[in-house]
């Protein structure tokens, strides 16, 4: 078995050597940290919470939040856990919160058009049974949403938020959060209240357990066609609105 072991050595420097997972973790956390998902002050998730939710070893994320504390953008308290320090500055217009509430519907829905299927794909390629397993267990959580559209809307953002990092590109995971951002403006409250009656709600969660058997059974042809389908009607949607 061909195993990477990565050592990180004492003081001499703090980052000396971080792995591929780790550094995913890492990722993750700062980009919910700069898009105020996680607030100045707020308790972040325990670590076996996120280990599950993120389908990684619990140690594994405990390196990353010790390189997040030397960085300074969060503080661990003895028994208490880890909370947020760092502070995002004065947003201009080219800050990503800015960016996301600048966003049009149509714009918001033309990235998803081009992140979305690769996304998929990569995912489908990329993700542990861990990872596919902390899918089904989101998945499951939203399968229990009757009525309440908001909560719905949770789920959903957790659900693409799972996919974005099973791919295992940083980057990418990085720019879907953006995308989650500009989701949640105004203009998205509005459809949910309109649109997000709990028989719409069922049918969602009808498509989204295709989506997840797909992606479980490593089919990225019915993965992928099952986004771009999902996205036209998305598309439609919108349309009724203009």
């Amino acid at each position: 078995m061909n195993t990477r072991i990565v050592t990180l050595k004492a003081p001499e420097s703090a980052e000396t050597t971080i792995g591929a997972t780790v550094q995913s973790v890492i990722d993750t956390i700062v980009a919910r940290i700069e898009s105020q998902e996680y607030e100045v002050d707020e308790r972040l998730p325990s670590e076996r919470t996120l280990a599950a939710e993120l389908g990684v070893a619990r140690n594994t994320v405990r390196e990353a939040l010790d390189v997040l504390e030397t960085r300074k953008m969060i503080r661990r308290r003895a028994g208490s856990g880890s909370f947020v320090t760092y502070q995002t500055g004065p947003q201009g217009n080219s800050s990503p919160s800015a960016l996301a509430s600048n966003t049009s519907p149509l714009n918001h829905l033309v990235v998803r058009g081009i992140l979305e299927p690769e996304m998929v794909r990569l995912a489908i390629i990329n993700m542990t049974p861990r990872q596919i397993e902390a899918l089904g267990e989101v998945l499951s959580q939203m399968e229990q949403v009757r009525t309440d559209a908001a909560a719905f809307a949770r789920q959903e953002e957790e659900l693409y938020r799972q996919i974005a990092h099973g791919t295992g590109n940083p980057l990418l995971a990085a720019c879907y959060e953006l995308t989650i951002d500009a989701c949640r403006q105004n203009f998205r409250a509005a459809l949910l209240r309109r649109h997000l009656t709990p028989k719409r709600i069922g049918d969602y969660q009808q498509r989204y357990n295709t989506l997840f058997n797909a992606i479980a059974s490593r089919d990225i042809e019915a993965a992928v066609e099952f986004i771009k389908l999902h996205l036209i009607e998305e598309q439609k949607l919108l349309l009724q609105e203009v």
